[in-house]
């Protein structure tokens, strides 16, 4: 079609004119409204990157006398790591004597490997580095799935039910009213 003759039908539906392939011989052109175009394609791609996990690596630091209510709470955090889907970089920090016992630091990290190892694995075994002993511990479950499951559980508070159960239809539950007697 020539493009005079383009431009005009183009005109009469009050769309635009867009061409689609410029090296083709001849061009190709398509008629579509490219505002709204634009808008849909940025809309995708935003939902992409809402949908996009980013590897993120947390560090626990830790000592190798530890006390047993901070190793919990450090613990606790790790856990806490692992199940939003990151990794996690646990750091033995020695000072003085302690660099001379290193088994003190792998037990501590060997310990807490086996304590959470329902939610994570070693990706990199433990490994001294000068005054620090460093290990890593990533997710059995991916990012993505840990979002959508937090997702999941947000969505679940607000409706004000348990996560992981059904919304109830409260309609359905209601009994019919009953005539008054007179």
């Amino acid at each position: 079609m020539p493009l005079a003759k383009a431009l005009e039908l183009a005109q009469e539906y009050d769309l635009d004119l867009v061409e689609v392939a410029a090296t083709a011989r001849p061009p190709v052109c398509k008629l579509m409204d490219y505002g709204k175009f634009k808008y849909e394609s940025a809309m995708k791609a935003r939902e992409a990157r809402k949908n996009q996990a980013h590897t993120v690596i947390k560090e626990m630091k830790l000592r190798p006398k530890i006390d047993p209510h901070d190793y919990d709470t450090k613990k606790g955090h790790v856990v806490r790591f692992l199940k939003q889907g990151d990794k996690v970089k646990i750091t033995i920090m020695f000072r003085g004597r302690e660099q001379s016992r290193p088994e003190l630091g792998f037990r501590l990290l060997q310990r807490l490997a086996e304590d959470v190892q329902d939610l994570g694995f070693i990706e990199s075994n433990p490994k001294q580095d000068g005054r620090n002993m460093i290990m890593v511990l990533g997710p059995h479950k991916k990012k993505t799935e840990a979002m959508a499951e937090a997702r999941e559980a947000q969505a679940a508070r607000k409706a004000g039910r348990q996560p992981g159960t059904a919304p109830v239809d409260e309609s359905a539950e209601e009994p019919a009213e009953e005539p008054a007697e007179a």
